[in-house]
């Protein structure tokens, strides 16, 4: 069955979970510095913040980019970099 298939909320429950998913997934690994993931894939753990920020300003909900970052990151912003960055902020710009 095509995802189109599928009524509203069942599309919208498995897309919540893929993403729940990625995050968990980028949360684990973090080895993987963004702009490793910014080369391959066009999008990083802080495009994924901002597109949350978003969507939280589409739907009207109070959120600020630091509190997307948490979600993203699973803890604050600078406390990731800390323990996780390696070298020198190499932060991409969009």
């Amino acid at each position: 069955m095509k995802i189109s298939e599928f009524d509203s909320q069942t599309q919208l429950e498995l897309e919540a979970a893929a993403f729940r998913r990625l995050v968990s997934h980028l949360q684990n690994r973090t080895d993987v510095q963004n702009i490793d993931i910014m080369e391959l894939a066009g999008f990083c753990r802080n495009c994924l913040s901002k597109w949350m920020l978003a969507a939280a300003e589409d739907k009207g909900v109070t959120m600020d980019y630091a509190e997307a970052r948490e979600a993203v990151y699973g803890m604050p912003y600078d406390e990731w970099k800390e323990q996780h960055q390696i070298g020198p902020k190499r932060e991409h710009k969009k």
